[in-house]
């Protein structure tokens, strides 16, 4: 440790003995390093942030919502294009002298270092120009900074609004001739459809549909089957209900023969139960063996003897036709279907090659009449998009802070500067006393000898001045105190002039 202060004392002491060359290199460094300074243009940045609202009710509605957005991060990618930049040297004063390709292919690239277009948030947008021509004063390049970005924003409105319905209308005459085409192709497949459907009335459609046809009679065919299955079904039990069910029916109270006695007995022999008479009782026996012979008499006694119209049997009877009716019905579609289905299969066995034209002529039919149709779709969500950017654009676009005046450089930062080349000159200045003091054999101090020699220094003799010698040193110690103070002077003089000239922007 000793030994590095003893190096470091050493090295202050060669500097310090060569002052006035240190002193005399830091002057020039530093008015070279303060031209080279003063000659740095200034820099001036001017911001400028716009919002862009994507939301729009109509829009949503009509499912074009999507290219707003898209139009935006087209924009902010190709914002700072050749071409765009281009557009904003001829309109400010960066194309002032700009005659050739060359030095506009020069311009271009210059101000694309210079401009940055960054998306804060998702609607947000920051343009950002910074513009230092040594040819213009500060006031020009300030004023030229804020005309670079607002150029920006009139190109940003231009791409997005203007532009977009010029690609809309653009693409609506390119669906119109595309329609004119297909319809044309269209009209043609469709007179070569129709008149070979006049020639083959069983092959309309294709054999694809004719097979399509056969499917659905099969499948109509066996619907028809369940349905006769239920209905015949039906019938029999309507026929069961009818066996079982009277024509006539004979009513208390009415003569009527045996019948009627018999349902009077009956109805006595019931309304013993009902008044809690069993079957041992005399009456209810006596009752019993009545009603037997009374069923006797009426089982031999001719039908239609007595009684009135059973009106359940009419009823069944209309039923039962009703039913028979939907049979027949039944068996004679199935009947239709059957004779259709056999058609059919005959007409594809018969001629394979004209149901093969008959499948190309529709498919190249459908395959045309689809194609337009989505064309002719296509057409009109288009034409219904420019619309309603004509008249309501899903894109609204609002500056929200104007482009800014700058009043104070962006760059450079003088004062750093000018201090940085302050020390700088002090440093090179001590730099080149220290390497003098090198090159020439001389030992500041008695330890320094010794160790570079390697012998035993017995003594040191010191230095011993006159008096004239010590006002000759004293007075060559103020001028150099003054010479370094008017170094820094100047240094401060520099810094305030900055300060003043930086306010002083118009």
């Amino acid at each position: 440790m000793q030994e590095v202060f003893d190096e470091v004392r050493s090295a202050l002491h060669t500097v310090w003995n060569r002052r006035w060359l240190a002193l005399a290199v830091a002057w020039g460094v530093c008015i070279v390093g303060w031209l080279f300074v003063a000659m740095i243009p200034n820099s001036y940045e001017s911001r400028a942030r716009i919002y862009v609202e994507l939301d729009d009710v109509l829009s949503k509605q009509l499912d074009i919502s999507g290219e707003g957005r898209q139009a935006i991060t087209k924009v902010r990618q190709t914002l700072t294009s050749a071409v765009n930049l281009e557009k904003v040297v001829r309109a400010t004063r960066l194309g002032a002298k700009v005659d050739t390709q060359r030095e506009m292919q020069s311009a271009v690239d210059s101000l694309a270092k210079k401009v940055e277009v960054k998306s804060t948030e998702d609607n947000l947008f920051e343009l950002t120009a910074t513009i230092g021509k040594s040819s213009l004063t500060d006031a020009e390049n300030a004023a030229l900074a804020q005309d670079v970005v607002q150029k920006l924003i009139d190109i940003f409105r231009e791409e997005n609004v203007a532009g977009n319905r010029g690609q809309v209308a653009d693409t609506i005459v390119f669906l119109d001739r595309q329609l004119d085409d297909r319809k044309k192709e269209l009209e043609a497949a469709e007179q070569r459809r129709l008149a070979f459907e006049a020639q083959h009335p069983d092959l309309i459609g294709g054999t694809g549909t004719v097979t399509n046809r056969l499917q659905g009679m099969r499948d109509e065919m066996r619907g028809v089957d369940a349905d006769i299955a239920a209905a015949q079904s039906a019938l029999a039990a309507i026929n069961g209900q009818i066996a079982s069910t009277p024509k006539s029916i004979m009513t208390p109270g009415e003569g009527g023969g045996a019948r009627g006695a018999l349902a009077q007995a009956q109805a006595t022999l019931a309304s013993m139960r009902a008044r809690g008479l069993t079957d041992s009782h005399p009456d209810v026996q006596a009752q019993k063996r009545q009603i037997e012979a009374l069923r006797e008499q009426a089982a031999s006694e001719p039908a239609g003897t007595g009684g009135s119209p059973n009106p359940a049997y009419t009823s069944l009877v209309s039923i039962r036709a009703e039913r028979q009716a939907n049979v027949q019905a039944l068996q004679a579609r199935k009947a239709a279907l059957q004779s259709d289905i056999s058609g059919l299969i005959a007409s594809q066995a018969d001629e394979p090659a004209v149901a093969a034209e008959a499948n190309r002529i529709s498919r190249d039919y459908e395959v045309l009449k689809d194609k337009y149709d989505e064309l002719l779709k296509n057409r009109e969500e288009m034409r219904l998009r420019g619309q309603v950017e004509t008249e309501r654009s899903a894109f609204q676009f609002e500056v929200i802070d104007p482009p800014t005046a700058p009043r104070k450089p962006a760059a450079p930062n003088r004062p750093i500067l000018l201090i940085g080349v302050l020390l700088a000159g002090v440093a090179v200045g001590s730099g080149a006393a220290f390497v003098m003091g090198q090159l020439r054999s001389s030992f500041t101090t008695a330890d320094k000898l010794e160790r570079v020699l390697d012998i035993p220094v017995i003594g040191t003799v010191s230095r011993s001045m006159t008096r004239e010698t010590q006002r000759f040193e004293k007075t060559q110690l103020k001028k150099f105190w003054m010479a370094s103070g008017g170094l820094a002077g100047i240094c401060f003089l520099l810094l305030v002039v900055e300060m003043i000239q930086v306010g002083s922007v118009a």
